[in-house]
Formats: structure tokens, sequence, C-alpha cells
């Protein structure tokens, strides 16, 4: 080991084999590499002063600034975690830095005559603000002194760094983007996990749905793209591509069962016979395994099979229909958990009262919090702790609106129910059922109950309250946008995602009445039905409120979550998904949306996949998704309190004068 730049009073970790100026060969690299979502990668960094660079050893070094601290500079732990915050920016912002810090990762594809080829990836880290001239001499540095046989690619980290490079020839730093690099991968977590059970495949929905009625929680089901209506499994397969924020992998997300994309898996099950097979399947971080098991193991049936949720009571006396800015949080158990979270919404953007700045205030060690990255990203110096709350109600108001609309209360679906007495004998055959497990009867029984509440006469009181609410849009035909709102969604241990009915295509009095029985009807869906009863969730607990409101047309929209879905425990970046129109061509898998990463902390962005289209959005486009993804981020602060790290799931969309509206908040389940 070279040893010649470090301070003599360094500690030297057992086995340590980091090299100093050494040029790299393709042998040297895998004995310091190690692996990262499937790749070998080693950490260098380059010194500008010395004009030399250090290869670190992976096993010995997990971070770049502890070994320039204390390898390099001779500093202390201590002294360096007293500091990190001003040391990582004078490491990854500094114009005029030291040293250059970034990744050389090893990739294959194959060239023009089908042979593998080997690549080497340069990048920085994702916060890392190197402008143009620094990124080119960063390449050249590393170019000059790696295995020449090998090419070499700059990747940029973000969004500030491809602008930067777009100034710079491609002859001189050769790169490729990052949704190049990973788009096509063979094999991405949607949600990490582990399960034991028997695989069962499909090539087409026809097959699947002829084979569903013999599927058991024990199953792992796979198939190029599982349908939304998928019952509960103890893992899901996809075969295709498909988004972490897709309906099924939200459903996969909330049941805590292992999701992925295989892309593979046809090759694997035609090698191994897995088709039918007991496996246990791994979704890690960075890696996925299918493992073939002798025999059929002894399974215990899973958590979710006894577990048993209870709802708070709902209200039923007679409730107003309200404007969703009259309601708050509380009513949730007269008007259902979305229309309380956007009534609070509009509560927490009118009163600008509530603290948003929590989630910066929780320790992340060894920093006693986030406000001063804060204060940054909304652009101030040294505030005070109210003026940090000011600004952050402040930029949040200026940012987003919550919708305009009413909310029907659980009094109005109870009133109906109870007018019908085929209504009400369907209800009571089908508790009956429920009680006695009867599963050969069930989905008929709710077939025929989701028949009548559609047909079945609405009493005339109901019918004018529904109809009185929205009277100009309607006299004038505007087009109208019903969506659910149960008390039985969006619960710990239970998540409901594209289980209740929207209906976006609404217009007049005719087609608004029929939305809402729809929508009231979908309580009773056979599937909706059997997940409630698989958790505990009583019939006569689980009520349908409904939100109305004037359809707003979209230049693009989609779907958020305060977190990164595949990697727990980053507390810095959301994850974004986004399409040009409605949100719902995201959530319902109508394309495949575009996927960004937004560092909330030390900003910067990456697009991660393009999805169905052949370039990302403008420049300006993705920085004001920047602004969203920090909207999102301080929101988290008050909906998710007191446990201000548990993630939210928001739909939004971006209207054609440049608005966003926040359409949907609800807790995202990790």
């Amino acid at each position: 080991m070279t040893t010649a730049l470090l301070p003599t009073d360094a500690p030297v970790p057992a086995n340590d084999r980091t090299v100093v100026g050494e040029n790299l060969s393709l042998p040297l690299f895998r004995t310091l590499s190690g692996v990262l979502a499937g790749h070998p990668y080693l950490k260098v960094v380059v010194d500008r002063r010395e004009d030399t660079w250090h290869l670190l050893d992976t096993a010995a070094h997990p971070f770049h600034v502890n070994y320039i601290a204390t390898r390099v500079l001779g500093m202390d732990v201590a002294d360096l975690d007293a500091d990190l915050d001003a040391f990582n920016a004078s490491v990854y912002m500094d114009p005029e830095r030291r040293f250059l810090l970034g990744v050389l990762s090893l990739h294959s594809d194959e060239d023009t005559e089908g042979r593998e080829r080997l690549f080497l990836v340069l990048e920085t880290t994702e916060a890392d603000t190197m402008h143009g001239a620094l990124l080119e001499h960063f390449y050249a540095f590393v170019r000059e002194r790696v295995d020449g046989r090998l090419p070499l690619l700059l990747k940029p980290a973000n969004h500030g760094q491809e602008e930067e490079l777009a100034a710079i020839s491609e002859q001189r730093v050769p790169r490729i983007l990052s949704h190049e690099l990973f788009g096509t991968r063979t094999r991405t977590p949607l949600n990490t996990g582990e399960a034991t059970g028997r695989l069962r495949y499909f090539r087409t929905t026809a097959e699947y749905q002829a084979a569903a009625g013999g599927l058991g929680w024990s199953d792992i089901v796979a198939m190029p793209c599982l349908p939304d209506d998928v019952q509960r499994v103890t893992g899901f397969i996809n075969t295709a591509p498909i988004t972490p924020l897709s309906h099924t992998n939200v459903l996969a997300t909330g049941w805590g069962i292992p999701n992925a994309i295989v892309r593979d898996l046809e090759d694997l099950i035609d090698r191994d016979g897995l088709d039918g097979a007991w496996v246990r399947y791994r979704v890690h971080e960075d890696e996925i395994t299918l493992e073939r098991l002798a025999e059929a193991p002894e399974l215990r049936a899973p958590v979710w099979h006894q577990q048993r949720i209870r709802l708070e009571t709902p209200l039923l006396g007679d409730a107003p229909v309200l404007s969703l800015h009259r309601l708050r949080s509380a009513d949730r158990d007269r008007y259902g958990t979305k229309a309380a979270n956007l009534g609070e919404l509009h509560h927490v953007l009118d009163s600008r009262t509530a603290d948003l700045t929590a989630f910066y205030g929780r320790p992340r060690p060894p920093r006693d919090d986030l406000y001063g990255h804060l204060a940054t990203r909304l652009g101030l110096r040294s505030p005070s702790a109210a003026e940090l709350r000011a600004a952050a109600t402040s930029f949040v108001a200026g940012m987003v609106e919550a919708p305009e609309g009413v909310a029907l209360p659980f009094s109005l679906q109870h009133r109906f129910l109870t007018s019908s007495p085929a209504l009400q004998q369907g209800i009571g055959k089908l508790k009956m059922a429920l009680e006695l497990d009867a599963t050969d009867v069930l989905d008929s029984l709710c077939l025929q109950l989701q028949h009548l509440i559609r047909h079945a006469p609405m009493p005339e009181s109901v019918a004018r309250e529904i109809t009185r609410s929205f009277p100009t849009p309607l006299a004038e035909g505007s087009r109208l946008v019903v969506r659910s709102s149960s008390n039985a969604e969006d619960l710990p241990g239970f998540s409901a995602a594209g289980v209740y009915d929207s209906v976006t295509t609404v217009r007049g009095t005719g087609e608004l009445l029929d939305a809402v029985r729809q929508v009231w009807a979908s309580l009773l869906s056979p599937r909706s039905v059997r997940l409630r009863h698989q958790v505990g969730i009583s019939l006569d607990d689980a009520y349908m409120g409904v939100i109305i409101q004037v359809y707003v047309p979209a230049a693009l929209g989609g779907v958020l979550v305060t977190c990164n879905p595949t990697r727990r425990e980053d507390f810095r970046n959301v994850y974004l998904n986004c399409s040009p129109g409605s949100p719902e061509q995201v959530v319902e898998g109508a394309v495949l949306p575009q996927q960004y990463l937004y560092n909330t902390v030390e900003g910067g962005g990456r697009t991660l996949d393009l999805g169905s289209w052949s370039e990302g959005l403008p420049a300006d486009t993705r920085a004001r998704l920047a602004d969203l993804s920090l909207t999102s981020r301080l929101l988290q602060s008050h909906f998710s309190a007191p446990e201000v790290d548990a993630p939210l799931d928001i739909e939004w969309l971006l209207t054609d004068q440049g608005d966003f509206h926040l359409v949907q908040i609800r807790p995202y389940a990790l």
C-alpha cells in the first residue's frame, strides 16, 4: 500500500488495500471494488494540489469524506462530525475545491458482433455541483490513468451537471446519462423484502384471470404487468418495466411484500423449472434472487392473515355537504380520509400557522438538525426559528393550490342504503356470508349489491343535496370529477390504492348522480370486501364519502412520494413520476411515466427514466418540479406529525397556466 501522502499518525484499517498514485488496471479495480446494484464499483479521490489520486479500498472506506479528513488531512473523526456540513460543502460545492470525489463502476454491453464489451463509468455524488471545467478536468485526469483498453464514460450526477456538460464536446468528454445506463437493466427492485412461496407465472392477463380463483396467500404472482385488481398474495414479480409508484407497487408496499422487475424471469423459469415450484424470493437494494426449494416448506400464515384493523366509529348523523376548505383532518369520520386531508391542506395554505420545518429539525447524526440546509433551500442566511417557519409556510402557499370542491358525508350514503329494502336485504345476506366464511357465494352477492346500488332510485332529498352542491357548473355542463373518500383506506397496515372508483368524465345532473352511485358501489366490490374482510374490517364500519370537483385540465400530472422507495434509509430524496396530461395516467399505469429523484437537503435532481418518451422535460420545468418536491417535504412535517419521517403519497397536476394543484395527500407505507 502506498502511503507517502498520508499523515503518519492516521490510523490504518487492518487489511486496507487503498493505493495512491498508481494507474488503474482491471485486476487492481477488481481487488479494490465492492458491488452496488449488481455492478462492481470503486471510490476515487483526485487531489488537485498534489496532482495525484487515491483509489479507495471499498471494504475499508465507505465514505469519501471520512477518508480525506482522517487519512489525508489528519483530522479526528469527532472534529469532522462537529462540522460535517461545512466540510461537505468544501469538497462537493466549492468551485475552487482541492479534492474531486467520484465513483468508477464497471459495466458491460455487447459490441456489433455480439461479444461482451466492458466499460467504466465515472460519476460524482448526487449533491456535487462541479462546473463544466471541473468535470472536464476530472474526466481527463482519470482517463489518463485508466487502462486505455477500457472505454470510460462520464455520467453526470444531477441536472446541473447535465446542463454544464451541454457546452462541452462529447469527443472531449464522452458521457452517458443515468436513464441510458440503468433504464434497461435486467433486474430492478421496487419494494424490498423476502418471501417464501409458490411461484405462479402468467404470460398474459387472460392466463392470470383463468387461474386467479385458485391463487392463495402463499403464492408469488409473476407476469409482465400485474393487474390493479390483483389479489393479496405473498410476492409480486413484473417482467416488463413498471414504476415504483404504480398501484400494484403501492399495494405491495402497503402489504409489506417483495416486488421487483425481473426481465429475465422466463429464462430462469425455463432453466430452473420455477413455474409452480416453491421458491425463496429476496428483493434487496443491490440484489434480487429466486432460489428453488427442494420441497414445500412449512409455512406460517403471514402476519396480515391474522391482522385485525379497527376503524374509528363512522359518524352517520346528518351532516351537510361542505366545501373542501371547511374540512379539517378530524372530519375523516364523517367525510372520509381523502376529503379530510384536502380540507386540512386548505387550512395549511390559508392560515400559514402550521410548523412545516419539523422534518428538518429531526437529528440526522452526526448532525443535530437540517435547519441550515432548509434555510439554504429557501434562500435565507442564519434565520431565526420563527423566520424559518414563516419562510417555509410562505414558500408552500406560493407554490401549490388545494383543489376546490365539495365533500358528501357518509350520512348521504347511509340514507340511500337504508331507503331500499332490497339493498338492506342484500347487505344482510353479504354479512351472513362473511360471518360463515362462505367464499363461494361472496363474489356473486357483491356483484348483485353493486348492480342494485347503481340502479336503485335515489331518495329525492339525497339527490337534491347532491345536485345543489354544484348548481352553476351543472347548469353550464362543465366537466366534473367524482372521487372516492372512504374511511377504509390509507390506514396503517391496509392500503386501498386503486381499490375504490373515481369517475373523471361527468357532465350534467344525471351523470353526476350515476357517478356518485358508482363510487358508493365500489365500497362493495368483491375485491374491496375480500381485502377488508382479510384484515378484520367489519362491513358495518366501512363507509364511503364522495368528493366532487370541477375538472382542471393539466399540462403535466403525476404522483410523488416523499422518500426513495428502494432506499428506505435515504432521508434526502423525493421520488417523482409524471407524464403529460392528468395524474390518472401515471397511477393507473396507462403510460410508463418519466421518473425523477430530487434531493430536498442539499438540492439538485436526477432523471431516472424517460418512460414512454424520447426526451426529458425542459430545464425550467425540472426546476419547478424540484420546488414541488421541496414543498411536499415541508408538508410532510404537518401531515405526518408526530412521526415526521413517515412519507407522504401525493397526486398533483400542473395547469396550462403554470399552477400546481395537489389532488390527493395520503400516507405512503414503507
